[in-house]
């Protein structure tokens, strides 16, 4: 990490690397088993939290040991040397089901819910999806109506990530008739009448990490349970986008970085012709390529990050970061696949999981789309 020592300080590293080992202890040697049966053990969130990863990020008036964009990026990056994105995904669910949580400085809701989650007694998620909207959020339909002292909510919700294990769900509902004035975060316990999971969803990738269906009808929630004002749910969610933007892209660069690795690893020792691929121009440059575009993906998303802690609101950067880390971790694991021929493809190949879960990165959190979009306004077209 020389290359980024004018960016990362000790506290950095470690974190980075006490995730690592964490990973390598706990979850690579699972991993494989896990994504095969679809889920990974509850026990894993107290394993996590005594290690203290749950807690970094999170604001230590919240319970939590603090930290900024960049130390979440690295908690991303060493917990991805276990191999599994849908196994860093359920741990990290927290990380976007929470944040609307403490950003109220309610201690009697940071008390009840974000810190059973930090320990890893309670697990949390994040409900904005709907069946019929994507990355249309003003077209969100899961409405809240006030009946005397509660809301009573009914709709459902799409991809949840966590949503079949999740004891709580940070919900976007539609409080009023404005497009984007009209929503607001309530806080739904999974227990409620009314709540239910319509079905656990199968995916291409992350197998390991729960993804829902929801449904929600006529659950009566406390009015208590509002997080922030009425009609602040959409300002709340584009603060919050940022930083599950660049999640994602951190994402994409420690499974584009596993990739090559990976790679480089098998051509060294794989012999055709009498000698080792790598060894072979046509590798070594395909090898140079795929280092090259790791690096330049890493150095943005690493500088994105700097500078949202420093104070910087970097919309348009942001999804830059997302987009090129995302393509980078498709063509990346590609190329890895290509290189390792038949083994590549086959389930017992880490790049072959590894291709499948980074399929998601362009479509998560803002499809690259989306991004486009936000960049060209933040260009002024």
């Amino acid at each position: 990490m020389e290359f980024f020592d004018n960016l990362l300080d000790e506290t950095h590293t470690t974190v980075r690397d006490m995730a690592r080992r964490f990973a390598e202890e706990h979850i690579r040697p699972h991993a494989e088993a896990w994504e095969e049966s679809g889920t990974f053990p509850r026990e894993l969130y107290p394993k996590a939290a005594e290690a203290g990863i749950l807690s970094i990020g999170v604001p230590e008036q919240a319970g939590g040991s603090g930290g900024g964009a960049l130390h979440q990026v690295m908690v991303i990056e060493g917990l991805m040397r276990g191999t599994s994105a849908g196994v860093v995904a359920g741990l990290g669910s927290l990380g976007i089901g929470l944040p609307a949580v403490w950003q109220t400085e309610r201690a009697d809701l940071i008390d009840r819910y974000v810190r059973p989650c930090l320990t890893g007694e309670r697990i949390s998620c994040l409900a904005i999806t709907e069946p019929g909207t994507g990355s249309d959020v003003a077209g969100v339909r899961t409405k809240a109506v006030r009946d005397g002292s509660d809301w009573v909510v009914s709709g459902s919700k799409m991809f949840i990530t966590s949503g079949v294990r999740a004891d709580f769900i940070t919900t976007l509902v539609r409080t009023g008739d404005d497009p984007h004035g009209g929503l607001s975060f309530l806080l739904i316990e999974a227990d409620r009448p009314g709540v239910s999971v319509s079905r656990a969803l199968r995916k291409t990738g992350w197998w390991a990490s729960d993804t829902a269906e929801l449904s929600f009808d006529a659950v009566r929630v406390p009015e208590g349970n509002l997080l922030g004002e009425e009609g602040e749910g959409f300002l709340t969610l584009m603060r919050n986008f940022q930083l599950e933007r660049l999640a994602l892209a951190a994402y994409g660069v420690a499974t584009a970085q596993i990739a090559l690795d990976e790679a480089m690893a098998y051509t060294k020792q794989r012999k055709a012709f009498g000698r080792s691929l790598s060894r072979f121009q046509i590798t070594k440059h395909k090898l140079a390529e795929m280092a090259t575009a790791v690096l330049t993906a890493r150095t943005l998303t690493y500088q994105v990050a700097h500078r949202m802690d420093a104070g910087d609101y970097l919309i348009g950067e942001v999804s830059m970061a997302k987009n090129v880390a995302a393509k980078t971790a498709i063509d990346v694991c590609y190329d890895a696949v290509q290189l390792l021929g038949g083994m590549g493809y086959m389930r017992e190949s880490v790049v072959e999981r590894l291709s499948r879960d980074a399929r998601l990165l362009p479509i998560g959190g803002g499809t690259q789309e989306i991004m486009r979009e936000i960049i060209a306004k933040e260009m002024g077209l």
